[in-house]
């Protein structure tokens, strides 16, 4: 089979290399980069075509170790899974000034996620909430019944709520509170939503729509603090200013989103390492704002000598059980080197990497500025991106960053440069 358009039926039902060879023909692939396509690493390409659809090949992202946390009195090694340089550093060096004051100190609530069911005709709010509530108690066993590992755990669904909402029908929306322990806890939350919306149905005499988990869950949430002395970040002024920047993205959505972003980038990088849904713990800390009433997931401000002391407050829902965590080997070896019990311990220390992360680019923001220390590290993805190998790749990156030019029309000039000398 060989096709120049996209509309291509039954590209699922072909094996791996069949559909590598239309997608190399379709893209105008040259031989080298079609076989490099065919190296998949350590996740073969028969556990990546039962994890995904349509699958050609598999993507390797560099995975470091950040060092010197200790949270909660214990020491951790933690995996993270990232591309964009200095995040690894970045998060190590605020590691290791906390560990100074005695590391961080993290909290997380129970594991509750939210359960919604739409009911998009009725002819009276009230007596449907009645008749809902009323019926609590035989709704949740119903919902139980999705679960016996959760009921054998006296854990499941615990609550109902029963809340109007303000878009132009004016839904009722119906929330389930759901313990789901150490599971991240998508697929037992939506079966539990499909199997009690016909009951809702009968009891109400309404029509119900979308059935599905809430990915915002104000009840699951991890805090972590500590302190960061001043004469280990630079002094009493930059302690001052690193305040003043938490205080902008606090009120500026525009600087929040950039503010929050960084502490995303230490938990995603850990969530992508063990396999976690990062897509879920992105939107969810990014809604956090509508419930919390603020713009900025962390706070900071000086104590009485100084210092700076800071908090993070932000909703993880994760999992240590379940999912593609088990499925891929490396995942399993991370979330084994990262050391965590359950599902509680794990949200416990990804609250104290992201307060980690988004200190440190407050820092490096109210110090030298970001570029310094970022620019020096991206030199080194440029210098490899345009061939340079060993020695090489150091003196290219160290050449563009003391002309402070930084590019790929740099590098290849001083890479032909270096190379035209050893001739």
């Amino acid at each position: 089979m060989t096709v120049h358009h996209s509309d291509i039926s039954g590209f699922y039902k072909l094996s791996v290399q069949e559909r590598r060879r239309i997608v190399s023909e379709f893209a105008g692939l040259e031989g080298g980069e079609a076989q490099e396509l065919s190296v998949t690493g350590s996740l073969s390409e028969l556990v990546a075509d039962k994890m995904i659809e349509n699958v050609i090949s598999t993507l390797e992202i560099p995975v470091g170790i950040a060092v010197n946390f200790r949270i909660n009195q214990k020491d951790y090694l933690i995996p993270m899974a990232i591309e964009e340089a200095s995040v690894v550093a970045a998060c190590s060096n605020a590691a290791r000034i906390a560990r100074a004051s005695g590391g961080f100190t993290s909290e997380s609530s129970d594991p509750i996620m939210i359960g919604q069911i739409q009911i998009i005709q009725y002819d009276d709010y009230e007596r449907v909430k009645t008749t809902i509530l009323r019926e609590k108690e035989k709704i949740l066993k119903l919902a139980n019944t999705r679960s016996r590992t959760l009921s054998s755990m006296n854990a499941g669904a615990k609550e109902i709520e029963v809340r109007i909402l303000n878009d132009p029908n004016r839904s009722i929306v119906v929330h389930i509170l759901i313990d789901v322990r150490d599971a991240m806890g998508a697929n037992v939350v939506n079966s539990m939503c499909e199997a009690v919306a016909p009951y809702i149905e009968e009891i109400t005499g309404c029509r119900t729509n979308l059935r599905i988990l809430s990915n915002l869950t104000p009840h699951r949430v991890a805090r972590s603090r500590a302190v960061f002395r001043k004469d280990l970040i630079g002094g009493e002024e930059i302690a001052r200013r690193i305040v003043r920047a938490y205080e902008m993205a606090d009120v500026d959505p525009y600087r929040a989103a950039t503010h929050n972003k960084g502490i995303m980038n230490g938990i995603d990088a850990v969530l992508l390492a063990t396999l976690n849904d990062w897509r879920s713990a992105e939107a969810n800390a990014h809604t956090y704002h509508t419930v919390s009433g603020h713009l900025s997931l962390t706070r900071y401000w000086l104590t009485e000598n100084g210092d700076v002391a800071g908090e993070i407050e932000i909703p993880l829902a994760v999992g240590t059980v379940g999912g593609s965590t088990n499925t891929v080997k490396k995942a399993a070896i991370f979330r084994k080197i990262l050391g965590v019990g359950d599902s509680a311990e794990f949200s416990r220390v990804l609250a104290a990497v992201g307060l980690a992360q988004n200190f440190a680019a407050l820092r490096a923001l109210s110090a030298e500025g970001i570029q310094k220390g970022h620019m020096s590290l991206h030199a080194r993805s440029i210098a490899i991106s345009v061939g340079a190998m060993g020695e090489e790749v150091d003196a290219v990156s160290q050449a563009m960053v003391l002309e402070n030019n930084v590019s790929m029309t740099r590098a290849k000039e001083i890479l032909e440069a270096i190379r035209s000398g050893k001739n």
